[in-house]
């Protein structure tokens, strides 16, 4: 690497080499992340569809394969999905407001893809490395609800306002928990960088992962993250009995697909920063060969992969709560109980050293 920044400041000079090295690096960086998410976006409905299919003993996409290749055996479905999509028209309704209603896909989709800036990878392999990588990632995720909510009131449908203001609450109940949640992780962690939190884990196996003294906020957490998704069984913004597909019941061709991108793309970035916050990040659950042996990168997603699972599982099984009682799950249960850890945890956390070394884990510091 050092050697291509010097050839970049041999040519262009050592300032404007300087800046075009940086910018040529980040650019790459940012290709490397955005082209396998996007991958992983497509084949993710994939998995879902094969998987739930398995728990439902049917059989899935089984046909479109790539060039005829008979052991491929549905494995061209995402691309096929795709291509259909482009190829369809984006009807606009009459009446609507055509500049937001082209603009909200793209607001929502947005900040699901600028939120992995600041997401570690391994130790050394980071975009942006920043110090509020936490509070980053906080902003980022609050703002997908904007594009939910223009989307419904730009549709000039009382359906699509109907489904907008839905999941606008439901988004919001839930963030604050999720909120409260990773106030316990930046008590535990000192910091707001996301690899100081993963690093704040080490300790040669999994019983320094925060998952153990935090592990009710590891439930809450995840279960938020679920509900913010607008995953089934909180897929109230699309019940089908009264507001058809919510926000986005007017939207086709590939204005809906970004949506449908954007909910896939959380669903995702939600299972990486719960691997982060509470199941250690890249470390191995033990430190010794061959879990040692490796890469954190192959950790992180296996154990993005293994959270992922639970978001497929939960819709192949789960009926669709009343909007009441996701509400009342939101207020009434989850945010008392993260209040109620934080100050449990700030107390512990006043205590001499000596006492708290004397609790079953030390990580209460």
């Amino acid at each position: 690497m050092e050697s291509i920044q010097q050839l970049f400041e041999q040519f262009f000079g050592l300032e404007w080499g300087f800046m075009l090295f940086t910018l040529v690096k980040n650019l790459a960086y940012i290709i490397a992340i955005a082209v396998p998410l996007l991958l992983g976006v497509a084949y993710l409905t994939f998995a879902e569809r094969k998987i739930i299919a398995y728990m439902q003993i049917r059989v899935g996409p089984n046909r479109v394969t790539f060039f005829g290749i008979p052991w491929l055996r549905g494995w061209g479905q995402p691309i096929a999905d795709a291509v259909k999509a482009l190829m369809k028209e984006i009807v606009i309704p009459t009446g609507a407001n055509k500049f937001l209603f082209i603009m909200a896909p793209i607001l929502t989709i947005m900040p699901a893809l600028a939120a992995w800036a600041v997401v570690p990878f391994s130790a050394e392999l980071v975009l942006a490395d920043i110090n509020a990588g936490l509070l980053y990632i906080l902003a980022m995720t609050s703002m997908g609800i904007y594009g939910v909510i223009i989307a419904g009131w730009a549709s000039n449908s009382k359906y699509a306002f109907l489904g907008a203001m839905r999941s606008a609450a439901q988004v919001v109940s839930y963030e604050l928990a999720m909120g409260f949640a990773l106030v316990c992780v930046l008590m535990m962690s000192q910091s707001l960088n996301l690899g100081d939190i993963v690093n704040g884990q080490q300790g040669g196996s999994m019983l320094n992962w925060y998952l153990i003294p935090l592990f009710p906020m590891f439930l809450v957490y995840f279960i938020s993250g679920v509900a913010e998704t607008n995953r089934a069984p909180f897929d109230v913004a699309e019940g089908e009995s009264e507001i058809v597909a919510g926000f986005h019941v007017d939207y086709s061709g590939m204005a809906f697909t970004v949506f449908f991108l954007a909910e896939y793309a959380n669903m995702i970035l939600v299972a990486t920063l719960t691997a982060i916050m509470f199941l250690g990040g890249w470390l191995p659950p033990l430190d010794i060969a061959p879990f040692n042996m490796i890469p954190g990168f192959i950790w992180l997603l296996l154990k993005i992969a293994f959270l992922l699972f639970f978001f497929l599982w939960f819709r192949a099984t789960f009926p669709r709560y009343r909007y009441d009682q996701i509400m009342r799950l939101g207020w009434k249960v989850f945010i008392p109980i993260t209040l109620i850890w934080i100050v449990v945890l700030g107390l512990i956390m006043q205590l001499p050293e000596s006492v708290r070394n004397d609790f079953p884990y030390h990580l209460w510091f």
